[in-house]
């Protein structure tokens, strides 16, 4: 029998085919119906609480409601329509309200409370004792302790501020998807790769233009900057990326200026209410880092190392682009430009020959290979209806066995938002009918295969979305490989958000491996694999200007826990003026004054990284420690594809998800604490 709402048939997999706008209010009120009576139903109940009678079957009415809307999250993500759109905006404030009022249930409260102060809770098993402590620490967060009309004002706060988040990446999307810049004279295109000129044309074509469009689109927008001769044109693009979704942008209902103001305040508001002094502090009781100083030290420290690097690395870009290119005065359009022809000169290659031989599949099967060589596990293809015909299904099995499925969405299109990330379709748990096992979507936006004379090309990567790749397929991992049966710490859930990229940095070590290089090139005219020698040109220029690249991450990072820290949103300080104020301290090139960076920062505005971009940095030290592990057993076994490393990295990292701390996991991988001397030898900040 045929369920009538494919959002309320959690059998299997999502039936992404059947699944229509109309459909999302009534699933998702029947489902809050659901949990609420369950709610009631565990609130009313006096019996001596257990696990057993109070968060399993908690926990199996709210999986049921958060898969439901994770689907209809991720298809507003990839496949924005505008009733799609409207059905995910009309159902989030009862999914926010829902979950406010869960947070702040004093009866629930108290039950998690006395299960830890049962005699029995020492003899838990680690996972559940973690979710018992998770579970009160996130009580208090969510204003359970409060008066009656705090509470009320923190779920006031909670919905306006989903509403906002959302408003924001919708700004964000239109401002990208509405843009297109054409060129008619294919003059204005010299230097140029011949499948970038292919791929404007199509898109002009698409729109039934002639000529060439450029987009927003970061596979469209980012070649013109790195390869147009046509200052003018790259002077255009850079501008129309750096202003979009502000004042300066092209439309002023897409301007983000007062969305990003109310979301400060509402969080500094959150987080008076809670008791603390701002929102960072708030941030950081759930992450690894102690305190926002801490986070403050760490940054600073990391800029001062990496600042005599980016001093020198700065210089010889001006001084090349003076006297090579004829380029006076170096502008932020600019040095994506002179970057990539002083990369040429000085190593004698160009990313676009690199290009050449990384086709998809060849790609996709070398990073298989890695993965089955390192955790001894098979990845096969599989079915499964999908949003999009270009997207693929996999399966990984261990000896024979179900692991996990993983959907593969590589390109960019309209309607899907910009990036990549890894997000979860199903976690695994243990159930009366055995295991569940989890679910991923792995979400890329790579340039489309070119259709060129009616014929459709091989989709070809550079060598960063290479890497891209690798790191997104490393969150994949944390949450497939999982070996956690109890589904609030299985997988990626509940590890420190500041420790959750160790995986995905980790795994992009081996993009920079002769031997797994070999295994996933194929020249598009030669199918030959990559030459040693142009290997070896890309391990020279493996660190070219990692100065500068860490000091603008410093800068974001810096930024996002000033604004979460110490900015006041009601006072005279504009953010515009906190982005400055960091960039005097940290850039050595700062930005033109129109820049509008903060309007599109959708990782602390709309994702989950507020008052936590400096993870990226903070986890990269975890990742780069973790694999000289693997570089230490690779002298000895003759390559760091090292499944001796590989088998101690699943067993005390991937497996145990966040059922222990994330400090924990590494020592038990590393068997000491975490050290910066490898993250600086990495990117060649050593002396």
């Amino acid at each position: 029998m045929t369920i009538a709402s494919p959002l309320l048939d959690f059998s299997d997999l999502p039936r992404f085919s059947e699944i229509r706008a109309e459909q999302v209010t009534p699933a998702i009120t029947s489902l809050l119906e659901e949990n609420r009576a369950v709610v009631q139903q565990l609130c009313e109940d006096q019996s001596a609480v257990t696990w057993e009678n109070f968060v399993e079957p908690l926990e199996n009415a709210t999986e049921k409601l958060g898969r439901a809307w994770s689907i209809i999250g991720h298809l507003n993500g990839v496949a924005d329509t505008p009733e799609m759109r409207a059905a995910y905006n009309e159902n989030q404030p009862a999914i926010t309200e829902f979950w406010t009022e869960l947070g702040q249930n004093l009866v629930l409260f108290e039950k998690y409370k006395a299960l830890r102060a049962q005699a029995g809770f020492d003899h838990l098993p680690v996972a559940r004792k973690t979710i018992i402590e998770h579970a009160i620490r996130d009580f208090r967060l969510g204003g359970a302790e409060l008066p009656a009309d705090q509470q009320r004002r923190y779920a006031e706060i909670q919905e306006k501020h989903a509403m906002l988040t959302t408003r924001f990446s919708e700004n964000v999307l239109d401002a990208t998807n509405d843009y297109g810049l054409f060129i008619d004279d294919i003059e204005k295109l010299k230097g140029l790769p011949e499948d970038v000129i292919q791929a404007a044309k199509a898109a002009a074509e698409k729109d039934d233009k002639s000529g060439y469009k450029f987009t927003l689109h970061f596979p469209s927008y980012f070649p013109l900057l790195q390869y147009a001769d046509n200052r003018e044109i790259r002077a255009t693009i850079y501008r129309a990326n750096a202003t979009k979704a502000s004042e300066l942008g092209a439309k002023s209902e897409w301007d983000n200026t007062a969305i990003m103001k109310e979301i400060l305040q509402l969080r500094l508001e959150e987080s008076q209410l809670l008791g603390y002094q701002n929102f960072a502090e708030v941030s950081l009781v759930s992450k690894m880092a102690e305190s926002p100083s801490q986070v403050a030290g760490f940054l600073e420290d990391l800029s001062n190392k990496a600042r005599p690097f980016a001093e020198k690395d700065l210089q010889e870009l001006r001084d090349f682009a003076a006297t090579e290119l004829g380029i006076e005065k170096l502008e932020a359009w600019d040095v994506a430009y002179a970057s990539e022809k002083l990369r040429e000169q000085r190593y004698a290659f160009s990313e676009q020959e690199v290009k050449q031989y990384f086709p998809e599949h060849q790609v996709v099967n070398g990073l298989f290979r890695v993965i089955q060589t390192l955790f001894a596990v098979e990845i096969k293809s599989d079915q499964a209806g999908t949003w999009h015909p270009d997207v693929k299904f996999y399966r990984i099995e261990k000896d024979g066995q179900l692991v996990g499925q993983f959907y593969l969405d590589l390109y960019a299109r309209n309607g899907k938002r910009g990036g990549a990330w890894m997000d979860d379709a199903r976690g695994r748990r243990l159930t009366k009918n055995g295991v569940q096992t989890p679910v991923a979507y792995l979400v890329c936006n790579f340039t489309e295969p070119a259709i060129v004379n009616g014929v459709a090309k091989p989709a070809y990567f550079t060598h960063d979305e290479v890497i891209t790749l690798f790191h997104e397929f490393g969150h994949g991992l944390h949450h497939l490989l999982t070996k956690v049966d109890d589904l609030s710490v299985s997988g990626i859930s509940g590890v420190e958000w500041d420790a959750v990229e160790l995986p995905s940095q980790f795994m992009e070590n081996f993009c920079w491996e002769w031997d797994v290089l070999q295994q996933m090139t194929a020249h598009a005219e030669t199918s030959a694999t990559l030459p040693r020698s142009l290997f070896d040109k890309m391990i020279a220029a493996k660190n070219f200007q990692s100065g500068l690249q860490t000091l603008r991450q410093v800068e974001f990072a810096l930024f996002d826990m000033r604004l979460h820290g110490e900015f006041n949103p009601q006072g005279e300080q504009t953010v515009q003026q906190v982005l400055d104020h960091v960039r005097s301290q940290v850039a050595v090139f700062t930005a033109p004054e129109f820049n509008r960076m903060q309007h599109s920062f959708s990782h602390i505005f709309a994702g989950g990284y507020a008052a936590g971009y400096y993870s990226y940095k903070w986890a990269e030290v975890l990742s780069a420690d973790a694999y000289a592990a693997f570089e230490e057993l690779g002298k000895n076994e003759g390559s760091n594809l090292s499944r001796t490393a590989g088998a101690q990295f699943q067993r005390e990292v991937l497996e145990v998800g966040g059922s222990r701390p994330a400090l924990e996991s590494f020592k038990a991988f590393r068997g000491r604490e975490p050290s910066i001397d490898a993250l600086l030898r990495h990117n060649g900040m050593t002396v």
